[in-house]
């Protein structure tokens, strides 16, 4: 019972570690500064931690669906599009600032641009500085600004490091098989950690989450294969 409260091993060295945390702040960086030079700094400070958040996805789990260039720019505009609405019938407060959040929540699974820090961003706008409200729905273009400068640097530091992105599908070599006796190999959560440990990249997924859903697979895989036997029996 315990051990699920416990962290998971993280299948990726140090270098990988230092590799996303450049990245992240040297992102967040020039997304912030970009915008302080185009709509002032108090503007973009009050951006500050929802860009860092979304930073943190877009460069250290890159490969992660939340941290994909449709997630980060469809989800901010969600947030800032609800959040000015919200703000402007029901005003600056504490709830609409919640409301806001589960509306842009909504619309984001609806069109499929889930990114987690864009619920922290529809608060922040909705309980906006002074310089942020006076922009009123011009607001708009200091954040999707930042999310679009923080993709680029995304896209170039990831690219630039050897780290794809965005993810594409997977290319799997054709492999050879050779004429021996067959094996039944069944795969195991240690197989699966060190297959993770060997890519040396951020994964949102667990080596028992992964060995679960393997099992799932094969299973529903037996299940449909069984079926097109009987079916061919008609």
């Amino acid at each position: 019972m315990l051990a699920r409260w416990l962290p998971a091993a993280i299948n990726t060295r140090p270098a990988e570690w230092s590799r996303a945390a450049i990245g992240m702040a040297l992102g967040t960086l020039f997304s912030v500064w970009l915008c302080a030079q185009v709509y002032g700094l108090e503007v973009a400070m009050h951006l500050l931690g929802p860009l860092g958040a979304s930073a943190v996805l877009l460069f250290a789990v890159s490969s992660g669906a939340l941290a994909q260039p449709w997630s980060i720019i469809g989800s901010y505009l969600c947030a800032s599009v609800v959040a000015l609405l919200v703000a402007r019938v029901l005003g600056r407060t504490l709830g609409s600032a919640c409301l806001a959040a589960g509306m842009a929540l909504m619309l984001m699974c609806w069109l499929r641009c889930l990114h987690p820090p864009s619920g922290g961003l529809a608060m922040t706008l909705v309980l906006a500085d002074p310089a942020s409200i006076a922009l009123g729905w011009q607001e708009v273009g200091p954040v999707m600004l930042g999310a679009g400068t923080l993709l680029l640097s995304a896209l170039a530091y990831n690219n630039l490091t050897r780290t794809r992105y965005p993810k594409g599908p997977a290319e799997v070599p054709v492999m050879v098989q050779p004429h021996t006796r067959e094996v039944d190999a069944k795969i195991t959560a240690v197989d699966l950690e060190q297959a993770l440990a060997q890519m040396e990249q951020f994964f949102d997924v667990t080596p028992s989450e992964l060995e679960e859903l393997i099992h799932i697979a094969e299973d529903h895989a037996r299940r449909r294969s069984i079926g097109q036997v009987l079916a061919s029996r008609v």
